[in-house]
């Protein structure tokens, strides 16, 4: 059966050592004498790594094995911009490529999707790159009560075509968006709202309580897209930082009720992704600057809980960043598969099956 993938982006680029902390290499403190997580504030996970202790809502998870951490994801010759590394995750390009087409459409390019509320991705934040192609039909849709009274406004189009093949090619076109936005109407109406409340400190609460209720209406969509803002931490990084995880840990914490609450935790695949971690020594700002490979977050009842892939060294640093240790591309073909029964290369000559999914 089909799951449903649900993508956290965390814009400006997450820190992970301050995530998954290296507590036991001596090099950390080394390299982070104001800014590295005290040892007791951390939560070991084994001999080498521990959470952020701000993390500590998501240990339900962890002790239960559906939450796996991806370790050192990056990908070759890294882009330290932005803008452009987040587009060379969304659309699983190499460095030196530019494509226009998100890496969610790229794997669904010539499958049959199911019939339905004619919508395969919902955006709940301004990100729709990794959904963008021709073979996905996306709708943005940041605030759900406004989504409904937008819908129920629609009046079908009654004017005729007057025999010119664009204009009926545009008002068929609007007569999709139009059944679209009405069935998706209907099956919000219809879903029940989730048992456990989101907090709202910041839009990701909303988001996923958008999200919660688009999963629990059935709508068969292959995607949903939220995102959480504020990692760039240039400067007094750690007081941020801490506030922007114990928010992340804690909603999806309650999105892992919400949802074991409804029966549809194995449904569902949660992925956050980041367009860089940083760098390994911390600024003069107390802060961090743009860097390379970082973790990533993998949580539903398909998961296979755990560390995979191997931390990076900070005794082998490149021009002062981790080295990766698992592309990300592998990353996306494996929920490809896992999530949707596609198969999909994203470029690489050969692809590594990595094994967080049942």
């Amino acid at each position: 059966m089909a799951r449903i993938l649900l993508l956290v982006e965390l814009k400006g680029g997450n820190d992970g050592l301050n995530t998954l902390v290296p507590y036991a290499d001596p090099k950390y403190r080394e390299l982070r004498p104001g800014i590295g997580v005290a040892r007791e504030k951390v939560i070991q996970l084994d001999e080498n790594v521990a959470l952020n202790g701000k993390l500590e809502p998501l240990m339900e998870s962890w002790k239960a094995g559906d939450l796996a951490i991806l370790q050192g994801v990056g990908y070759p010759y890294p882009n330290r911009s932005h803008f452009r590394s987040i587009e060379i995750w969304d659309t699983a390009s190499a460095s030196n490529q530019t494509l226009s087409e998100g890496w969610i459409a790229q794997a669904f390019s010539g499958a049959k999707l199911a019939k339905g509320v004619g919508v395969d991705c919902i955006v709940a934040d301004t990100n729709a790159l990794p959904s963008t192609g021709p073979a996905l039909r996306t709708i943005v849709m940041q605030d759900a009560e406004n989504f409904l009274r937008q819908a129920n406004a629609v009046k079908p189009a009654a004017m005729g075509d007057g025999g010119n093949p664009a204009l009926r090619h545009l008002l068929a076109v609007r007569q999709e968006i139009n059944a679209a936005a009405a069935g998706l109407r209907d099956r919000l109406r219809e879903a029940p709202a989730p048992a456990h409340e989101y907090g709202q400190e910041f839009l990701l609460g909303r988001q996923l309580d958008l999200a919660t209720r688009i999963i629990a209406s059935k709508a068969p969509v292959v995607a949903i897209k939220v995102a959480l803002g504020g990692f760039d931490t240039h400067a007094n990084q750690a007081q941020t930082h801490e506030r922007l995880l114990a928010f992340l840990a804690d909603s999806l914490a309650t999105l892992r009720r919400n949802l074991i609450a409804a029966d549809l935790w194995k449904d569902v695949v949660v992925m956050t992704y980041s367009e860089f971690g940083r760098r390994a020594k911390q600024n003069a700002s107390g802060g961090t600057d743009h860097g390379t490979a970082a973790p990533q977050f993998v949580m539903g009842g398909g998961v296979k809980g755990g560390l995979h892939g191997a931390q990076p060294s900070l005794g082998d640093l490149q021009d002062g960043d981790l080295r990766h240790a698992v592309d990300f591309r592998n990353v996306f073909a494996t929920v490809a598969q896992g999530c949707w029964g596609q198969q999909c290369d994203f470029g690489l000559r050969q692809v590594q099956k990595l094994g967080f999914l049942a």
